[in-house]
């Protein structure tokens, strides 16, 4: 049975120290955005106190994470864990969610004071200022061994950095975050330091969606314009119907009956 509380409780702490992966879901506002599910592999995460957790958050090719804390207004976010080996356990935590970007005082001051480990892939801390956390059984979560976790992000952006260090400009991770941190799938502002670089050096986003569903062709997802055109009708219709009834409106009683006279009006 679920148990729910307000803040992390003392009980759970040690437990999720363990676990060698976490899932993050985020939102954006807009009832037509997509929601985001992402897997986080590593230790790169702690409990600081009952009511604050925080991720380090590894750049890849997406940024939904990023544009939906960053959104105005926004800032929604649950964290959960499971129990892959011993007694069946899922934990989530619900919050508000902020992105402390690499680069910024606040990110360079978190990273000493706990004395994070980075790497040239680290993108931001995530905080989550919690207030709820909950507990479900987990009893249909299939048993796994963890073997040891992948480090080929880690070395891909050990190389990139070698190559910005020798010279290559594009190899810097400003350009990266640009080209793939720049936006969102739904179109929204991603990591700040990546959308103000793509500004200043004319970087064009990575196209992250195709078809009827990607940013700009909301109108369109049956993929042939009949929703334009249905709009189109019931817009024109409603045109008539209020046009005819202002013409009505303004008919007086006395021009009726000349017109029953003249045979106009039956």
């Amino acid at each position: 049975m679920g148990v729910f509380y307000e803040t992390i409780p003392n009980s759970l702490i040690p437990w999720i120290k363990e676990q060698q992966m976490l899932w993050v879901g985020t939102a954006p506002l807009s009832g037509d955005g997509h929601i985001n599910i992402s897997p986080k592999g590593g230790q790169n995460f702690g409990v600081l106190n009952e009511r604050t957790f925080w991720y380090m958050d590894l750049t890849g090719s997406g940024v939904e994470t990023h544009a939906h804390l960053h959104e105005p207004g926004n800032g929604r976010i649950c964290v959960m864990f499971m129990a892959f080996t011993g007694p069946p356990k899922i934990v989530r935590i619900w919050g508000e969610g902020r992105a402390i970007e690499n680069g910024t005082p606040e990110y360079e001051a978190f990273i000493r004071e706990h004395k994070v480990e980075t790497i040239p892939g680290s993108r931001s801390i995530i905080m989550v200022d919690v207030h709820q956390c909950g507990t479900s059984c987990g009893f249909s979560v299939p048993y796994y061994d963890f073997v040891g976790h992948r480090d080929i992000l880690n070395e891909h952006f050990r190389k990139k950095d070698a190559k910005y260090q020798a010279g290559d400009e594009k190899e810097s991770m400003d350009h990266y975050w640009a080209w793939k941190s720049q936006l969102s799938i739904d179109g929204l502002p991603g990591m700040k330091r990546g959308y103000e670089f793509a500004q200043r050096n004319g970087v064009q986003p990575l196209k992250k969606m195709v078809g009827p569903y990607a940013p700009g062709d909301r109108g369109r997802r049956d993929g042939d314009g009949r929703v334009e055109v249905l709009w189109l009708f019931v817009v024109l219709l409603l045109g008539i119907v209020i046009g005819g009834a202002v013409s009505l409106s303004v008919v007086t009683p006395e021009r009726v009956r000349a017109l029953q006279e003249n045979g106009r009006v039956f």
